[in-house]
């Protein structure tokens, strides 16, 4: 191999200067022809090393290639190595550039939500059935409750004999829808009163307040009734009844809105 051939001629090299070192003579040289052997730049004589496999340290050491062989099999791991880390490495440096827009990108979306979030809580403060102050005024949710129980205790309260009284509660209490709703709940009542004397007592036995808002509110009604007929023998019936009213406040009054009897 050239490699060997190149070494056997190192050696010969050396040798030579090893014996012109010692003493030895050196044969005088010729006069520079183009045959003439070129010196090498250390002084020694240059040898022939021509041929097909004819290569220098300095082409082997060119590619990598030491006298064994090991400088081939470094530089074969060291591009190993380098592109079996090259995907990963890769991936992780997409990654670090992707991950300050990924961070943008929640920030702008955690804001959106932030002033989406404040702007409903604000329009829900601002909401007018959800300003609710029946838990937090004591007063106004008193006065409430006191005067619609009078006021359901008398339109609901009924006599044959006084039927004029009845026609002025529902004066005095009813507003908007709840008028013609009173009519129409006692409209048989009325058409059966007289005939049959009859006598409706109505009790409010207690009442909670549902929503509260400045002159509007919704009260939840528990009450009795008591029925007598006095016809043609006395009797006396008792029921329970449970209803909602919308109530308004009017020249410093409640009044009763709408009636709320919850049948489908």
């Amino acid at each position: 191999m050239s490699t060997t051939r190149h070494l056997v001629n190192r050696r010969r090299r050396l040798a030579a200067v090893a014996a012109e070192r010692g003493g030895a003579t050196a044969p005088p040289r010729g006069p520079a022809g183009p045959d003439a052997p070129r010196a090498d730049p250390d002084g020694l004589p240059a040898t022939e090393d021509t041929g097909p496999d004819s290569t220098t340290t300095d082409d082997a050491s060119a590619d990598g290639t030491g006298a064994d062989g090991t400088g081939t099999r470094e530089a074969r791991r060291g591009r190993t190595s380098q592109e079996n880390r090259e995907p990963g490495s890769g991936r992780m440096s997409r990654l670090r550039a992707g991950l300050p827009a990924v961070l943008c990108t929640l920030t702008v979306l955690l804001g959106a939500f932030a002033a989406w979030a404040f702007g409903q809580a604000a329009s829900l403060r601002d909401e007018p059935a959800r300003q609710n102050t029946a838990l937090t005024d004591i007063g106004r949710t008193s006065e409430v409750k006191g005067q619609i129980a009078e006021a359901v205790g008398a339109v609901f309260s009924y006599n044959y004999t006084a039927t004029a009284k009845s026609e002025r509660a529902a004066r005095t209490y009813l507003v908007g829808k709840a008028v013609q709703q009173h009519r129409d709940m006692l409209a048989q009542v009325r058409a059966q009163g007289p005939k049959q004397k009859l006598v409706l007592t109505t009790t409010v036995t207690d009442s909670g307040v549902e929503v509260l808002d400045g002159d509007r509110a919704r009260l939840l009604i528990y009450a009795d009734q008591s029925n007598t007929r006095t016809g043609t023998s006395e009797e006396r019936t008792y029921a329970a009844a449970m209803f909602a009213v919308d109530a308004v406040r009017r020249d410093g009054t409640w009044r009763i809105s709408a009636i709320d009897t919850f049948a489908q």
